[in-house]
């Protein structure tokens, strides 16, 4: 455009701008509108499609530099062919009576803007997602009344092949010869000590015998009182005159006794298990209390040393009589094809393939093992080393073996598909058999519930549910044991448009979560089903940092991409981080440069810019990985060779091989670092350092912010915020609001749109600071209930713990595992307290390590007293405090001259303690496996952390707060950073090992 000729210096004083949309497209047009726009302005549309944008007040403009045609204000009247109104007229002009005057064409065209068409920029405007506050009165609000929380615990389905196949209850005969007692016994959980009738029919098959009350007193009398009492009476002389020999009576009572036990041992059932057995409400669902590694059982000794010595007297012939009339009898009903009397009769066989004689030396047994009995209850851990009896050996296991096929196939091919998985299931214990042949037949709900049940591989049983039609259950399922990817694998081979679809689901709970790039990386594989993800790669780029550079190649590989119009934003953004400075980690320019060597361009001109701008910034950072957590020396040379066959020629030959920079190593001296002197203008409750190098703060009523690593605020949210819950992937975070005494607010922040979303109101003692973006983890009833946050109110979709174990402090969580410190019922005076470890997202136990009786006291105190609480960590370790008062002996042999605090750590792993300077009034603070212990300086004026990570014997990073008092200083790790703060305004970041200061800054309301 060119600038009016009566504009001194190139400037004019502009009344408005007419703006050329065609040629700029209306997004930029409407961007140059959005940045002049002040209150009276005006804004129409021309008939050639250009906009004429009229400001209330004139401007001055540099022409050049104008966002559009500018227009100058003419005389009112003035004619077209004066001198004066042509040099006006030049450009264009506004005149007084309302009129556009500008040049189209080469002819001077004349418009009345009253009769132009408006358009109203506020219809530009698209308040989807955002979120809506209504001013309130100023003063305390009531608290919110928190909703109940749903309860929506899977329940693992327990089939009932014997009751499908239309086995009636044994007969008579049957129940003599085995000894049948009226209700199955059950199992003793590890967890809730709670018996669970039928859950444990193999167990309770071959229990060894036990003796009531009556026969074990006359068992005991035989074998004991009576030899005893004549020992005495032959010791006292009594004896000496009679005709018979005492000796002779003492083995006949000895015989009498041994016979007496094995004729009349019966097993008997578990406490509670006829109840548990005939009210299967009052039986837990298995999936709330999954099964933990077997714990052994106590040995019945009595019932093991008479069983072993029977078999020395007369009375074994008549036992192995017994057994082998049992199994002629079971054998012969297999053979006619007697089913029902067969199938009612038969024992059940133990896998001798999954070691059931490992867990010691098993026990011995004369009663003839019991049968399944009652409804099925599949128990995929065996409980305790199994009994052994004539029945056991390896010749009667591989007959019975050899029948039960047999006669799985025959039932099978008669079309008895219950009958024949009751078989596989049951008696063989190869329920991936019956499940195979479940599915076979097109039962896939009953094969889906039977592989649930017994705990058969996670990809398995998502893919039944998939198929089944319960697809929501399969999603569950594959979230919880984290098998959405070999779930897709195994159902691509056998229907690959069920793949598809799983794969969306995928993708969407992913989206449901806040995890951009997970849903991009659940379809990727699908070239069909890429274009789904575009609006999540564009979140992620707007997340900055590492997600910008595993979003940005992904998106130039989108073959539509230039159609959609943004392809030459991308290219020029992608290059812009690549030719940049910063560090590369967290401008995320390492993880782009790796990216493009595994991921070209759809435009092959936009690869080799991209691929050689990479190779130069691979060789400026010392790799493609980065100067810190690269992928390998040799890995890097493979992704720069690729980045070099991509990139133009020339350049590729001129530049040499990248060399790792040297990474720097502590001198030996732990690392210190001293926050700035001067305390925020705002206080902090809580902080962490993201991935793109932004703080996110919590600072109570003023709301949460994100900061900048200079302090600038880039956003800031006015809902109030005490504590942060973060993300696994940093796409948002839970804003918690404490409301009163275990009453909290609870808000999304989604970090790519930065909008917040209340959520809802909960009732709970306390959070884990971190979650999986999907489920958060929560103290509430003396247990821990697991939330959807995807959900519009709390649905509890898992629990543990409850009843009579009961939760001790908060959670320590990463993003593998989770401990706490958990109080159980024990039979002594005092209760059992234990660190139970467990692993995620399954909820696996993995450990119960015992904590002391000192600790246990401690944890019971009532009163207020001078020793901090232990924490656990998320390792599972338990790390407690001692104050060492001056004057005392230290753990060094000496006299401590001041105050000093010694830490321990009880764990897995040999026991470590540190000895600190300084007396911790506060115990200390944790995140994960992060620890920091505050104590005050010597002169009072400050704080100082110790900071660490697990056990360890040599103190770590120390931060030192000046000018501050009161609170502890908090810590948290979040993406390969731990963050401090104290709540007088100030924040400080390293690195994970402690090396390098990441941020330092105050918090003030600029």
């Amino acid at each position: 455009m060119n600038a009016p000729t009566g504009s001194a210096g190139g400037t004019v004083l502009a009344v408005g701008f007419v703006l050329d949309v065609p040629l700029i497209g209306v997004p930029e047009a409407a961007e140059r509108v959005l940045d002049l726009w002040r209150a009276d302005a005006r804004l129409c549309e021309l008939p050639d499609g250009r906009w004429l944008l009229l400001l209330p007040e004139p401007v001055r403009t540099r022409a050049d530099l104008a966002p559009g045609l500018p227009l100058e204000r003419a005389g009112v009247g003035a004619p077209a062919s004066a001198p004066g109104a042509a040099v006006l007229t030049a450009a264009a002009a506004v005149t007084a009576d309302g009129r556009l005057v500008l040049t189209e064409g080469g002819a001077t065209v004349t418009r009345v803007i009253g009769e132009l068409p408006a358009l109203d920029p506020a219809d530009w405007l698209d308040s989807t997602g955002l979120a809506l506050h209504r001013p309130c009165p100023v003063g305390a609000a009531p608290a919110p009344e928190a909703p109940p929380v749903e309860d929506s615990v899977p329940v693992v389905h327990r089939p009932d092949l014997r009751a499908a196949a239309g086995v009636r209850p044994s007969s008579g005969r049957a129940r003599r010869l085995t000894a049948e007692t009226p209700s199955a016994g059950g199992r003793r959980d590890l967890r809730s000590d709670r018996s669970r009738g039928g859950e444990a029919a193999w167990w309770q098959a071959t229990r060894p015998i036990a003796l009531t009350p009556r026969h074990a007193t006359i068992v005991v009398v035989l074998l004991m009182a009576v030899p005893m009492l004549f020992v005495v009476l032959f010791g006292l002389g009594l004896l000496k005159d009679l005709d018979f020999d005492p000796g002779g009576v003492v083995f006949a009572s000895i015989v009498a006794g041994l016979a007496y036990g094995a004729l009349f041992g019966r097993r008997r059932a578990a406490p509670d298990s006829g109840r548990a057995a005939s009210d299967p409400a009052t039986v837990p669902p298995a999936a709330t209390r999954p099964a933990p590694a077997p714990r052994r059982a106590r040995r019945p000794w009595l019932g093991d040393l008479l069983a072993r010595l029977t078999l020395r007297t007369p009375a074994a012939h008549l036992l192995h009589r017994r057994h082998a009339r049992y199994l002629r009898d079971l054998t012969r009903a297999f053979e006619q094809h007697r089913w029902d009397d067969a199938l009612r009769d038969a024992l059940p066989l133990a896998d001798r393939e999954r070691g059931d004689t490992a867990a010691g030396r098993p026990w011995f047994s004369l009663a003839l093992p019991k049968r399944f009995a009652g409804q099925l209850r599949p128990t995929p851990h065996p409980v305790g080393p199994a009994a052994v009896n004539a029945l056991s050996g390896t010749t009667v296991h591989q007959h019975l073996t050899e029948l039960y096929r047999a006669a799985a196939e025959r039932l099978e091919r008669q079309g008895r598909f219950d009958e024949a998985a009751f078989v596989l299931a049951d008696l063989l214990a190869a329920p991936a058999e019956a499940v195979a042949l479940l599915e076979r037949h097109d039962r896939l709900t009953q094969a889906a519930e039977l592989a649930e049940g017994r705990d058969l591989a996670a990809d398995l049983v998502v893919r039944l549910w998939w198929r089944s039609g319960d697809r929501a259950r399969a999603v569950r399922t594959a979230h919880r044991r984290g098998a959405f990817a070999t779930a897709v694998e195994r159902l691509a081979a056998t229907d690959p448009q069920a793949a598809r679809e799983l794969r969306l689901a995928w993708a969407e709970h992913c989206r449901a979560a806040g995890d951009r790039l997970g849903a991009v990386e659940a379809v990727w594989p699908d070239e069909a089903l890429r274009p789904s993800v575009a609006a999540d790669l564009r979140d992620a780029v707007a997340l900055g940092g590492p997600s910008r550079g595993r979003a940005l190649p992904h998106l130039l590989a989108l073959p539509d991409l230039m159609a959609l119009g943004s392809g030459t934003a991308t290219r020029a953004l992608a290059r812009a981080v690549l030719d940049g400075d910063g560090d590369p980690n967290t401008t995320g320019r390492s993880v782009l440069a790796a990216t493009l060597a595994v991921l070209a361009a759809a435009d092959p001109a936009t690869d080799r810019e991209l691929a050689t701008a990479a190779a130069r910034a691979a060789v400026r950072d010392g790799g493609p990985g980065g100067e810190s957590g690269g992928p390998g020396v040799a890995a890097e040379h493979r992704l720069f060779d690729r980045l070099l066959a991509r990139a133009d020629p020339l350049t590729a030959a001129d530049l040499p091989r990248p060399r790792p920079r040297p990474v720097p190593r502590p001198d030996g001296a732990a690392p210190a670092y001293t926050a700035v002197d001067r305390p925020g203008t705002l206080p902090v409750l809580d902080a962490a350092l993201l991935a793109s190098g932004s703080l996110l703060v919590a600072c109570g009523q003023a709301g949460a912010r994100l900061l900048a690593p200079d302090g600038r605020t880039r956003a800031h949210w006015d809902t109030p915020t005490d504590r942060l819950v973060l993300a696994d992937h940093g796409g948002g975070a839970l804003l918690v609001t404490d409301h009163g005494p275990d009453l909290l607010g609870l808000a999304h922040l989604d970090l790519a749109t930065r909008t917040v979303r209340p959520w809802t109101t909960l009732r709970a003692r306390h959070l884990a600071p971190s979650y999986d973006g999907h489920r958060l983890i929560a103290a509430a009833d003396g247990g821990i209930v697991v939330l959807d946050t995807t959900a519009p109110r709390p649905v509890a979709v898992w629990r543990e713990l409850g009843g009579e174990q009961r939760l001790l402090g908060g959670i320590a969580r990463t993003a593998g595992g989770c401990a706490a410190l958990v109080r159980s019922p024990s039979t002594a005076r005092s209760p059992l307290t234990e660190v139970w470890r467990w692993d995620l997202p399954g909820w696996e136990l993995r450990a119960r390590q015992r904590v002391d009786d000192a600790l246990t006291d401690l944890l019971s105190r009532t009163d207020p007293a001078d020793t901090p609480d232990p924490v656990a960590l998320a390792g599972g370790g338990l790390l407690t405090v001692e104050p060492l008062p001056a004057g005392q002996p230290d753990p060094d042999g000496g006299i401590a001259s001041e105050d000093r605090t010694v830490l321990r750590w009880t764990s897995d792993l040999p026991e470590a303690e540190l000895t600190l300077d300084g007396r911790a009034v506060l115990g200390p603070a944790a995140d994960g496996n992060h620890w920091a212990l505050t104590v005050p300086t010597p002169d009072g004026t400050g704080l100082r952390a110790y900071a660490g990570t697990g056990p360890c014997s040599e103190p770590g990073p120390t931060v030192l707060v000046p000018n501050a008092a009161g609170d502890r200083i908090g810590v948290r790790h979040h993406a390969g950073a731990v963050t401090y703060w104290h709540r007088s305004g100030r924040v400080l970041a390293t690195s994970a090992d402690g090396t390098a200061l990441l941020a330092n800054l105050r918090v003030t309301v600029r």
